[in-house]
C-alpha cells in the first residue's frame, strides 16, 4: 500500500521508513506529490498537532502518517517563554530557523542556563486511514528513556533535520546522539520496546497484515460519529487520553 508521510524532514522520512521496513508499505512524501500548503498546527501538545496534520493530508490522500515532536528543559517551567516546547524551530516567536540558525540558538541558551541542561522530547503520532484518525503518544516511555542531556559545546558532525542531535548527549555513555551510539545499553533497550510499541501502532491503524500483535498495554478507544469530527472534538479527545501517561491509541471514526 501507498502511505502518504506528512513531512519534508528527509530525518523523518528515514524514521518511518525503517520502523516499517519489510512491510508491504510504498511511502510517498510530500514533495513527490508537490504539496506546500500546510495546516495550522494550533494543538497545545506534539500528539494534538499530529492528528491536525493528519487530518488536513487526509484531503490529498487516503493513507497519512504525521509526527510532531516538543522539546522540554527540566531546567526551565513549562510556561517560561524560553521553553522550546512545540516551537523547537521557531523559539521566542522568531522566524523559522535553518539547521545551524537552531544549533547556535540553543548552544547561547543553555550557556545561560548553566552550560548542560536535562532535556526530553515527547514524540506524538498520528494516522489518517480512509477517514479514521488514531493517534499514539507514550508519556511514560518518554520518562524511562527520553531523558537526556543538552550541552552547550556542538559536535561537529551533523545530521540533516535533526540539529539538535549535535548538542545532544547520551547520559550512560557520555557521548553525542550524532556519534551513532548502539549496543544493548538499558536505554537502548527501553527504546527497542518502545519502537515496538509505534509499529504495532502503525500496523493497527494502517491495518497491515502481520504477526506482531499490539501491545498489551495500548488502549483503545473509539469515538463514533456521522461526520469526521472538528477539530476541537478531536484535540478535547486528544488531551483527556493523553493526561493518563501510558500508551495511547485511539480512533475518531468519520
Amino acid at each position: 500500500m501507498k502511505v502518504l508521510l506528512g513531512t519534508t524532514n528527509s530525518s523523518k522520512v528515514k524514521r518511518f521508513s525503517d520502523l516499517l521496513k519489510g512491510y508491504d508499505i510504498e511511502f510517498v512524501t510530500l514533495n513527490d506529490i508537490e504539496i506546500t500548503e500546510e495546516p495550522e498546527e494550533k494543538g497545545t501538545s506534539p500528539e494534538e498537532n499530529a492528528i491536525i496534520k493528519a487530518k488536513f493530508y487526509g484531503q490529498y490522500f487516503d493513507s497519512v502518517i504525521c509526527n510532531d515532536m516538543g522539546l522540554y528543559f527540566k531546567e526551565l517551567d513549562l510556561e517560561d517563554s524560553r521553553q522550546p516546547g512545540l516551537n523547537i524551530r521557531t523559539p521566542m516567536n522568531m522566524n523559522r530557523l535553518s539547521d545551524e540558525e537552531m544549533i547556535a540558538y540553543y548552544s547561547k541558551l543553555i550557556a545561560k542556563l548553566g552550560g548542560k541542561v536535562t532535556a526530553y522530547y515527547l514524540d506524538g503520532i498520528a494516522v489518517y486511514n480512509h477517514g479514521v484518525i488514531s493517534s499514539f503518544m507514550d508519556n511514560e516511555a518518554t520518562q524511562k528513556t527520553g531523558v537526556f542531556d543538552m550541552i552547550d559545546k556542538a559536535s561537529s558532525k551533523r545530521f540533516e533535520g535533526w540539529p539538535l542531535a549535535s548538542l545532544s548527549i547520551n547520559k550512560e555513555t557520555g557521548k553525542y546522539f550524532v556519534d551513532g551510539i548502539v549496543g544493548e545499553s538499558k536505554d537502548n533497550i527501553i527504546k527497542g520496546q518502545y519502537e515496538k510499541s509505534i509499529v504495532d501502532f502503525l500496523l493497527k491503524s494502517l491495518h497491515v497484515d502481520s504477526n506482531v500483535g499490539v501491545s498489551g498495554t495500548l488502549t483503545v478507544n473509539q469515538v463514533d460519529s456521522t461526520q469526521m469530527a472538528s477539530d476541537e472534538d478531536v484535540l478535547a479527545a486528544s488531551s483527556k487520553l493523553m493526561k493518563r501517561n501510558k500508551h495511547v491509541y485511539k480512533e475518531v471514526s468519520k
